[in-house]
């Protein structure tokens, strides 16, 4: 679908499966605002909606509806209903375009399955061998921060599962994931598990790869560029630099230090000397912070946090240690956002 001149015009998606996202997602990279009209919508499409991203529009499709987009796209998969939607766009003087909202592929003989990490969002980071497996995909399986405008590049008649993780929100269980995996290889399918960042770097793909070979299943590895480095040099922050720091330490914030579930030594962190990198600590930044600085960490210490990383809608927030929490929050960021704290948090090369 070309995209091409839709920046800043309004566009109606009608549809909200798992079909419509890589449409979607290229929409948002050419600027264009967009609604999803539907009742229900897949999770990564509740997701862009919850952060403000894209309307959803949980009512029927009316005629001022389709009068105040610039462009509308059919794509419920339902042919009786996208057709009545082309005449209706038809009549009102709307260009529509109708998208190919394919349900199944038929298998082949052997399935495998090919676990293949997305980068941080932005298409163009995504690997020449992943780009290479998608193209060869029966079944796509992906998560909401997989770079989901690439979808595009499957051949027509995969299949799209959606099963994107929202924070507080709709979640599928990981078992559940692992017997789709599963299930589509042992129909002969090939099945190409999507993920944002690296499957191995907290995303969960040595789960994966584990029930995929205990059921005898092959599994391909595609590694991908990691959020961790990835999304900091998007904002010109660089994790090390020759004059500043020699190393950096990536760990998961999804729990403050004082958790039972906490595994990591925050005084040990704290006197590392290293760039420290946060994944997935926006609502624990606070208390992150206040034990970094309690186990002798400099409360002035540069530090940033980024949030979509690689997308239209990047932001970066930037203070000392002891503030970061409270600006991150103040200026309404949420995930998935990364925080940097360290001396090269207040170098720019953006």
């Amino acid at each position: 679908m070309d995209e091409v001149g839709v920046a800043g015009c309004a566009v109606l998606v009608v549809g909200g499966g798992a079909g419509v996202l890589a449409t979607v997602a290229a929409l948002r990279e050419a600027r264009a605002v967009v609604t999803v009209a539907a009742e229900d919508v897949v999770a990564s499409l509740e997701d862009l909606a919850d952060r403000g991203l894209i309307r959803w529009h949980r009512g029927p499709v009316t005629e001022d509806l389709i009068r105040a987009a610039a462009l509308v796209v059919a794509g419920s998969g339902d042919a009786d209903h996208d057709q009545d939607l082309a005449e209706r766009c038809e009549r009102a003087g709307r260009p529509v375009r109708r998208l190919e909202v394919d349900q199944g592929a038929p298998g082949q003989a052997g399935g495998e399955v090919i676990l293949v990490g997305g980068g941080p969002g932005d298409p163009g980071l995504l690997t020449v061998a992943g780009l290479a497996a998608l193209r060869r995909a029966d079944v796509i399986i992906t998560d909401r921060l997989a770079p989901l405008a690439s979808i595009a590049e499957a051949r027509p008649g995969t299949e799209v599962i959606d099963v994107g993780k929202v924070p507080g929100g709709r979640s599928t269980r990981q078992e559940s994931i692992n017997a789709l995996l599963i299930e589509h290889a042992r129909a002969g399918r090939v099945a190409v598990r999507l993920k944002g960042g690296d499957n191995f770097v907290f995303g969960r793909g040595g789960e994966e790869w584990e029930a995929c070979s205990e059921a005898g299943i092959p599994v391909t590895i595609v590694p991908g560029v990691s959020s961790a480095t990835a999304v900091p040099g998007l904002a010109g922050i660089p994790v090390t630099h020759r004059e500043l720091v020699q190393g950096f330490t990536v760990v998961t914030g999804h729990v403050p230090p004082d958790h039972p579930g906490s595994t990591l030594d925050w005084a040990g962190l704290a006197r590392s000397g290293t760039t420290l990198v946060i994944m997935m600590g926006v609502a624990t930044l606070p208390a992150i912070a206040a034990e970094l600085i309690k186990h002798g960490m400099p409360a002035d210490l540069p530090a940033a946090t980024i949030a979509d990383g690689g997308l239209p809608s990047m932001a970066v927030v930037r203070g000392p240690l002891e503030r970061i929490g409270e600006l991150t929050e103040r200026a309404g960021i949420r995930p998935p956002a990364i925080t940097v704290i360290g001396a090269v948090a207040g170098l720019s090369f953006g």
